[in-house]
């Protein structure tokens, strides 16, 4: 195999900007030879745009059955995402799944299951992990340049939408159409990157208004505590009510502070531990010696287009993913914990009980506006 043959499943937002970078030519070995979408005009726009050669469907089911393709890329409503990729393992393809991997763990943790029986390449786009300054910030935290991390604050609020953007979808901001609203549309890559860098907290406790700043169901606005096994903690605050909005984030380690704003990087490096000058020092009010460092990154920032590349390479040469599709479930964890903390009113730990989350979700569902309009509530458009 020379090129890996590329199925688009949904050709709204983000499938028509993958096949928009693969017609500038930065996919050189991939090949997208079918597309499916349920409007008519976005499979006119593909065959427009790919050529008579490539095969058009309505649903994804058919063209994972029926396509010419070795591989499917995943770009529709959240709820959808495991299930065309479980049906896309049972047929031999590999998978690419835009994010967030799906809506609910329990969903999630049957995909994954489904991808360990088989030897199929699972990729989860997870594009912010190539960022050249979440990779540089990672790279410090695993050669240790931080030391034992005693923190981290997220303040994510740039995501900015007006009512028109919710309301120029049925499925928008609703719990049958989208399952969520900022933390499962515009945060899955943020609260994929905090579990990436930092781990996994055991608890979580959470404040979710929802509609707080839009005529909308879901969640607008969020204040989540995040308690680690070492004793660290968290906090990630995030909205799309705010303008002008923040992006900084903060981790604090015993030998240092980084601080990510604006794509920068500083370092406010200690001459040593704190704890160690805290149990030593023969003054009250003395600080560790500290040096402030604009940390240097190569520059890199491809995004989308070096996920698929990866995605190619591994299935050609078996080289490394940005993200396997597996870890999906991971930022999700704490998008559903986030949630159930505050339908709770409590602390949640983690594992939490995931047929608990459902049941709640379900009753959100029952009621959802998207109700009213299921076929345009299913369309797919992308999830930005």
């Amino acid at each position: 195999m020379e090129k890996v043959r590329l199925g688009i499943i949904g050709a709204g937002n983000m499938g028509s900007g993958h096949i928009n970078n693969y017609l500038k030519g930065l996919l050189p070995e991939i090949e997208i030879t079918a597309v499916a979408d349920r409007r008519q005009e976005r499979r006119d726009w593909a065959k427009s745009a790919l050529g008579e050669g490539v095969a058009l469907y309505e649903e994804g089911s058919e063209l994972i059955e029926k396509g010419p393709v070795d591989a499917i890329l995943i770009a529709v409503p959240h709820y959808q995402h495991p299930g065309l990729a479980i049906e896309g393992f049972r047929h031999g393809k590999h998978v690419m799944c835009e994010k967030p991997a799906g809506v609910y763990t329990k969903q999630v943790r049957e995909m994954n299951a489904e991808a360990d029986k088989c030897d199929r390449v699972f990729g989860m786009m997870f594009n912010q992990r190539t960022n050249c300054v979440y990779r540089k910030i990672k790279e410090m935290i695993d050669g240790g340049e931080l030391g034992q991390i005693k923190r981290v604050n997220w303040i994510i609020t740039d995501w900015y939408r007006t009512q028109y953007y919710y309301d120029s979808g049925a499925w928008r901001a609703t719990w049958d159409g989208e399952g969520g609203g900022v933390l499962l549309n515009q945060c899955p890559h943020q609260l994929d990157l905090v579990q990436w860098l930092c781990g996994m907290p055991v608890r979580v406790r959470a404040f979710l208004h929802e509609g707080k700043w839009h005529d909308i169901e879901v969640e607008d606005d969020v204040t989540a505590y995040m308690e680690y096994g070492n004793g660290a903690t968290g906090v990630f605050i995030t909205t799309t009510g705010d303008a002008p909005g923040t992006n900084r984030l903060e981790i604090s380690g015993d030998m240092g502070k980084v601080v990510c704003e604006n794509d920068e990087i500083t370092f406010f490096k200690n001459k040593v531990s704190d704890r160690e000058f805290c149990r030593t020092a023969t003054e009250g009010f003395a600080k560790p010696e500290c040096e402030k460092i604009t940390v240097k990154t190569d520059g890199r920032n491809l995004q989308h287009v070096d996920v698929l590349n990866a995605f190619a390479g591994a299935i050609l040469r078996g080289e490394k993913l940005v993200a396997d599709g597996r870890e999906g479930i991971n930022g999700l964890t704490l998008s559903n914990a986030m949630h159930l903390s505050s339908w709770l009113d409590k602390t949640v730990d983690l594992p939490f009980d995931e047929e608990l989350y459902l049941a709640e979700l379900n009753k959100r569902r029952a009621t959802s506006r998207a109700k009213e309009d299921k076929g345009v509530t299913l369309n797919t458009e992308g999830s930005y």
